[in-house]
């Protein structure tokens, strides 16, 4: 559909994206003056302390902000005003340097965590764009432009030739080949005459249909897919809100156990106001969750730039988290495990013609059709170098196909159905050839000089060469793979036999996909659902990760999904996987690395009197290590 933003401008981390975004600046200009003042403290001492004061409140104004709006709006603690308090901690006894670090680590850390977070955002106005605004509704006998949201159930409407059809109705009048693609993602258009149901959102053909409404437009399928995409997005993931709790409980025993040192060891121990004060900032400054914040998001990044460098975007470092727990992928099939447009399979010709004479004809014929399967046919002749024929009367057959004189001769071709109820012993070997192409799912046309048959063509969309090699490795890490497809069940029981899957859910309309998505998440947990279509973005929305397909994908399922193969490269999906799983191993490792040595930090403050600067060398050292951890994924 020509109203499809390009999915290649969404969607893609970029440097210059980056560097607009002002959280990152603001980390990147902290983390320079930190630097900077580092460099002259020997020699200008009062200036390096104005640059760190200028580096706390470039780099620590978000996060200060972001505290300060938690505590008095939402009256909770976070790890935002915890790092704050460990900063300027260490700057009331003179470790400035050390305070800046701080600012400038988690920072950086949150603005890298703010973009990923912006880009992983489902988007749903390219599949807005696609909803028709205008419909001609005819009344007594006349044309009115309207709003769809005012054609009523039952008012009469026109779609010409080319045009979206604004609402789901019923035809009255007309014929065409219908683009359903939006609504069931089947490749080849489907004829529709009268008596047929036809949708809002799908692409009119050559015809001109007649339609009477059957839905208001709040009702249609197409509205049901924004809404079941809305939904979907509007769904916090149990993870984060853990996060948020914890959070909050973390800061509150910080600032609890800090002020009680303060306070209390005075009384208690009978400690001098001014060490329980020094102990208290050690005790904040090593107790501050670099480290423990450092375990997750350099890893997640170097999983993402991995990937990135094979073509595979992630829209965020939560995904990466969640595809490591994958134990099913569900499939689209056409555009995803095939390529989406129908291929010539078989030309069957009889005895008394030339193969390649009888292909030029059809292609000939064919050459003035937009229907798909002629577009295919003509591929088919072209890619073996024949010479087109001159054509005379040539016409569309409303319903069946192409008739056109080629060399004095009559020739059609179209729907086999011609040879419905034949009695002749010829056709039956006819007969017996098309129940056999059509049990491998494939549609069958007729070629026909005159009364004669003179051959038979069938088309299928092909499998994608790498299909097979991609559910086979899945299968191999333990997880199962279903293919979920608007096509007909007999297509699509020969194409999923072939590629391989464990299950075949056919002849589904965008809510069932959906209701198939969430099936398999009741079942079996964690569900990645893989397609290109705008009719897969409700399911993409509702899977725990949404993958598509970025050279041919439709912009809606793009912007819907979770991750997109920029190079459509299904292949990498379970190294992908692999990696994921592997990333999360890298975290358990450095959660528990991290929480070790803070509270080896912590009780060696009060047991071993340890020093600040030791503490910040502690605390600093493990934050790197996991770092550099984590940057081992990079490979």
């Amino acid at each position: 559909m020509g109203n499809q933003p390009n999915p290649h401008k969404r969607g893609r981390f970029d440097l210059r994206s980056m560097l607009r975004n002002k959280e990152m600046l603001a980390a990147l200009g902290s983390g320079l003056l930190t630097l900077l003042a580092w460099s002259i403290g020997h020699w200008a001492e009062y200036l390096s302390v104005l640059m760190y004061v200028a580096a706390y409140a470039i780099g620590g104004w978000t996060t200060a902000r972001e505290a300060v709006h938690t505590l008095v709006k939402e009256h909770e603690l976070d790890v935002n005003l915890l790092m704050i308090a460990a900063a300027l901690g260490a700057a009331t006894i003179g470790y400035w340097n050390e305070g800046a670090l701080l600012i400038f680590i988690f920072a950086l850390s949150g603005a890298l965590e703010s973009y990923t977070m912006e880009r992983s955002k489902k988007d749903i106005s390219s599949l807005m764009a696609l909803k028709p605004e205008t419909a001609l509704k005819i009344e007594n006998g006349e044309m009115i432009q309207v709003n769809i949201e005012e054609l009523q159930i039952g008012d009469l409407f026109l779609v010409k030739p080319g045009e979206l059809v604004p609402a789901d109705g019923c035809i009255q009048r007309g014929f065409s080949a219908v683009n359903q693609a939006s609504i069931t993602g089947e490749a080849i258009p489907v004829d529709r005459t009268t008596g047929d149901i036809v949708f809002a959102g799908t692409l009119n053909g050559e015809g001109v249909l007649y339609v009477e409404a059957t839905q208001s437009a709040e009702s249609t399928v197409f509205a049901k897919i924004i809404r079941l995409v809305e939904e979907a997005e509007s769904e916090v993931p149990q993870s984060q809100r853990f996060i948020k709790r914890f959070e909050s409980f973390y800061a509150r025993v910080v600032v609890t156990v800090t002020l009680a040192i303060i306070v209390l060891l005075p009384i208690v121990l009978g400690w001098s106001f001014g060490m329980a004060f020094y102990k208290a900032m050690v005790f904040l400054v090593v107790a501050s969750p670099c480290a423990l914040v450092s375990s997750i998001m350099p890893v997640m990044l170097s999983a993402i730039s991995n990937r990135a460098r094979k073509g595979i975007l992630f829209k965020g470092g939560a995904h990466v988290e969640n595809m490591a727990l994958t134990s099913v992928v569900a499939f689209d099939k056409t555009g995803t495990l095939t390529m989406g447009t129908p291929q010539v399979t078989d030309f069957i010709v009889d005895e008394r013609y030339e193969r390649d004479d009888l292909l030029a004809i059809c292609a000939s014929v064919e050459q003035l059709s937009e229907h798909p399967l002629a577009k295919a046919i003509l591929r088919k002749a072209q890619g073996e170098g024949l010479q087109l024929k001159a054509v005379d009367n040539a016409q569309s057959l409303t319903g069946w196909g192409m008739s056109a004189e080629v060399d004095g001769s009559l020739w059609r071709i179209g729907k086999c159905d011609i040879l419905d109820g034949s009695t002749d012993k010829l056709n039956s070997i006819w007969i017996d050839q098309r129940s056999r192409l059509i049990a491998q799912g494939k549609t069958v046309s007729i070629i026909m000089e005159g009364d004669q048959v003179a051959g038979l063509i069938a088309l299928q969309d092909t499998i994608r060469p790498q299909a097979v090699r991609t559910v086979q490795s899945l299968q191999s890490l333990g997880i199962r793979v279903a293919m979920l497809t608007g096509d007909h069940r007999d297509t699509a029981q020969v194409i999923g036999e072939q590629i391989g899957v464990d299950w075949i859910y056919a002849d589904l309309q965008p809510e069932e996909k959906v209701a198939h998505v969430k099936e398999l998440r009741v079942r079996y947990g964690h569900v990645v659902m893989v397609g290109d279509g705008v009719n897969d973005a409700p399911a993409l929305a509702t899977a725990t990760v949404g993958i598509g397909m970025g050279m041919n994908g439709s912009g809606t399922a793009l912007e819907v999904a979770d991750v997109v193969l920029m190079n459509d490269n299904i292949e990498e999906i379970a190294s992908t996987i692999k990696l994921a799983r592997r990333a999360q191993r890298v975290i358990k490792q450095n959660m528990v690395f991290s929480i070790s040595i803070i509270l080896i930090l912590i009780i060696s403050n009060f047991i071993g009197d340890i020093a600040l600067p030791l503490g910040v060398i502690g605390h600093e050292g493990s934050t790197i290590l996991v770092i550099l951890n984590g940057l081992r994924l990079l490979r």
